[in-house]
């Protein structure tokens, strides 16, 4: 199964593709809190409860995947702009399904709306460093600890 949500930003392009694994919390309100991230790997609890994630660059975004997930869930979030100052955002999301019990469906519908309106309300600062360290910034500048 696939979902897919989008958003319509004016923020600066390229900043999609630092998200880190420390960030997750303050994009979804879904995941509840990071229990460990060393780089492109860590450990988080979410609404389905602890799991292993990955994090991956790609051409415009990132990828994360829950390895050990009986589902194989997995979504990205890039980035294409769309016009003269705006940037397109896709959030896509993917199991190893093509039917699943109601209410799994919509946890992933829920999951998905809460990086539409974690996405829409953060306002990202353009930063140098290591990519996977957490790049999301509260409007003064303060770093999002989970």
């Amino acid at each position: 199964m696939e979902f897919f949500r989008y958003l319509d930003s004016t923020q600066p392009a390229g900043w999609v593709g630092r998200l880190g694994i420390a960030d997750l919390p303050a994009c979804c309100a879904s995941v509840d809190r990071v229990l460990s991230a060393q780089g492109d790997f860590g450990v988080i609890y979410c609404l389905w409860g602890k799991f292993e994630v990955r994090r991956e660059a790609i051409r415009g975004g990132v990828r994360f995947t829950l390895p050990h997930c009986p589902n194989a869930l997995a979504w990205t979030v890039t980035e294409e702009c769309a016009t003269q100052g705006s940037t397109r955002i896709t959030i896509h999301c993917t199991i190893n399904r093509e039917t699943h019990e109601a209410d799994f469906v919509e946890s992933i519908q829920q999951f998905m709306d809460d990086w539409l309106r974690g996405l829409e309300r953060f306002n990202p600062v353009s930063a140098g460093g290591d990519p996977t360290d957490s790049m999301i910034r509260r409007p003064f500048g303060d770093r999002v600890n989970p």
